[in-house]
């Protein structure tokens, strides 16, 4: 049982691990694209609903014993979060800059970590909780904070707060997702993005959809690898880990944004954001392998006593 246990664990944080991977060149794909953040959304939704529909045709999770009406539920309501989150957080970008929508959308882990404690009563070592530090410190050297960005304010703290607000609805749509645990990933994200379409429907401007090839193709991949292959690799991870492993492996992401940033737009990474990179991916590590980074204090004078508590 610890074997299978330990192999599913395993499993879900290489899926963890693609899903971040992949995710990290969003944000170029959302800018190449040039289109408002509703329309981005509900061209997802349009096109990852039918790639996940052929996903689950041909796997054979499209049964009737899996859509009961407390599957539909929970599903819808994970997928109005998501959908959310998806629509705050790309309008987070043209109000306040990158850097900082991405330092407060990344606070989701910790929102993750303590709706992970409330709802299912999952205990945060200080360890973890040592190790979702040094992620966020790295975070916030990789993060380049440019002083330009307080010339609006308005404009800025109305960003940071469509950042936050996509950070707990990306909280509650995870934490949802656990209650759907022995349900096919798959088949959640098609409910989920299905949902998206009719949610979004009414605020799409069909008439400023693209109108050329290249801008097609940056909503096409968003469509069908970043949701289609993404959010099956995501659920799936999500139901396999504790949400601590979960909230430090999402740190991945950040780190792939900036690379491609290098990559596609030619932005040089000062050392101050190599140093962050490096602590946010061995947080990462250290919540996956359970280092230890607080002692381990033990209780009584008697070190062989048995049934001694441990405070990690």
């Amino acid at each position: 049982m610890a074997n299978d246990t330990s192999k599913e664990m395993r499993r879900g944080a290489l899926e963890m691990v693609g899903a971040m991977l992949i995710s990290g060149t969003i944000g170029w794909l959302v800018v190449a694209s040039g289109q408002s953040p509703q329309n981005v959304v509900f061209v997802r939704c349009a096109l990852g609903a039918p790639t996940l529909l052929a996903i689950c045709m041909a796997l054979g999770i499209v049964r009737r014993d899996m859509l009961t009406w407390r599957t539909l539920a929970l599903a819808a309501a994970g997928g109005a979060a998501i959908v959310a989150n998806w629509v705050l957080l790309f309008a987070a970008y043209s109000r306040a800059s990158i850097s900082m929508a991405t330092v407060a959308y990344n606070t989701q882990p910790f929102m993750l970590v303590a709706l992970g404690a409330v709802v299912f009563r999952e205990r945060i070592t200080a360890s973890t909780a040592a190790w979702l530090g040094v992620a966020f410190l790295g975070l916030m050297l990789v993060v380049k904070v440019q002083p330009a960005v307080l010339a609006v304010p308005g404009q800025y703290l109305e960003g940071i707060g469509y950042a936050l607000g996509a950070a707990f609805f990306y909280a509650v749509s995870s934490i949802i997702t656990k209650r759907l645990k022995g349900t096919p990933p798959q088949l959640i994200a098609l409910i989920q993005v299905t949902l998206g379409v009719f949610l979004l429907a009414p605020f799409v401007n069909y008439h400023a959809l693209p109108a050329t090839f290249l801008p097609w193709a940056d909503l096409g991949t968003i469509g069908v690898v970043h949701t289609g292959l993404v959010y099956v690799l995501l659920y799936s991870a999500i139901q396999k880990l504790p949400t601590p492993m979960t909230a430090a492996l999402s740190f991945i992401y950040p780190i792939v944004a900036i690379v491609c940033d290098r990559f596609a737009f030619g932005q040089t990474l000062a050392w101050v954001q190599l140093v962050g990179a490096a602590l946010i991916l061995l947080a990462a590590a250290g919540v996956n392998f359970g280092w230890r980074i607080v002692p381990r204090r033990q209780r009584g004078a008697v070190p062989s006593r048995q049934g001694a508590a441990q405070c990690d």
